[in-house]
């Protein structure tokens, strides 16, 4: 208990997966949380659940793709709490109907997943480090993903997005840590968040399994518990790194699978 005690974070997405259960983990340590979501309802909820068990907490509305609306996350953050110590920048999103191959994908569905997975991490960046620099120091997190590292047939702009996420931590990294300031970033694999349980039927969930190092898929917990550490002081020597949370997903030959049921039989 109390590693981040009496610290200001905003969780961004944080309605619902792997922003719900980081903010719910932040304020358990201690922290002071603003949620800021397109489901302004669901960011009350997360809020209202936060302070049911002690702690405090406000939910926003937050439009990704506004720049006056994550300012205004950032300001309505410091007039209540007078500080930001912790920011993690957990927006994302995609559209399997529209992000397809290079040939096939709608461009305007490129830009509006360029400005919402990345350009809002900048923004976030451009209001709030100020405020972290005035406190002395603070810790970024970025939310990346595997997406970010691999080739897939579909989702394109997701991933491209997700790479620049990769290398954005890397600038903001080098650009202030002389103010005491950590970026870092969880690229997360497949994680059993409410959507991906709704989207993914058993047989595709099997398949990701099957590739996995580890024998069972990944919870938004696995995530909050990595962006906890980041955020805390056990990390204070870490930055400009991203934390790949997939279960061992992507670490062996491709073929391996395959070879083993090769073999056995």
């Amino acid at each position: 208990m109390g590693r981040v005690q009496d610290q200001v974070a905003i969780v961004t997405g944080g309605a619902s997966g792997i922003g719900y259960a980081t903010a719910l983990k932040l304020a358990k340590e201690g922290a002071k949380i603003v949620i800021g979501d397109f489901n302004q309802h669901g960011a009350e909820q997360t809020a209202k659940e936060i302070k049911l068990n002690g702690g405090e907490a406000f939910g926003l509305f937050m439009d990704a793709a506004k720049e006056d609306s994550i300012k205004n996350l950032i300001d309505f953050t410091v007039e209540s709490f007078g500080k930001i110590d912790i920011l993690f920048n957990n927006v994302g999103s995609t559209d399997l109907n529209k992000d397809l191959d290079v040939v096939n994908l709608d461009l305007d569905e490129w830009d509006r997943l360029m400005d919402v997975n990345v350009k809002s991490i900048v923004i976030g960046c451009k209001y709030a480090v100020p405020h972290l620099i005035k406190s002395g120091g603070g810790s970024i997190i970025n939310t990346a993903s595997m997406a970010g590292f691999t080739g897939d047939s579909i989702r394109t702009a997701y991933g491209s997005s997700k790479a620049a996420v990769v290398n954005l931590t890397r600038y903001i990294a080098a650009q202030y840590g002389k103010y005491s300031i950590r970026c870092n970033a969880v690229a997360p694999g497949l994680i059993l968040t409410p959507a991906s349980e709704r989207n993914l039927p058993p047989d595709i969930l099997e398949l990701f399994l099957k590739h996995n190092a580890l024998s069972y898929h990944g919870k938004p917990d696995d995530i909050a518990n990595a962006v906890l550490f980041l955020a805390s002081n056990e990390s204070k020597f870490i930055t400009g790194q991203t934390l790949q949370i997939e279960g061992g997903h992507y670490i062996s030959n491709p073929t391996m699978p395959d070879f083993n049921a090769f073999t056995s039989e």
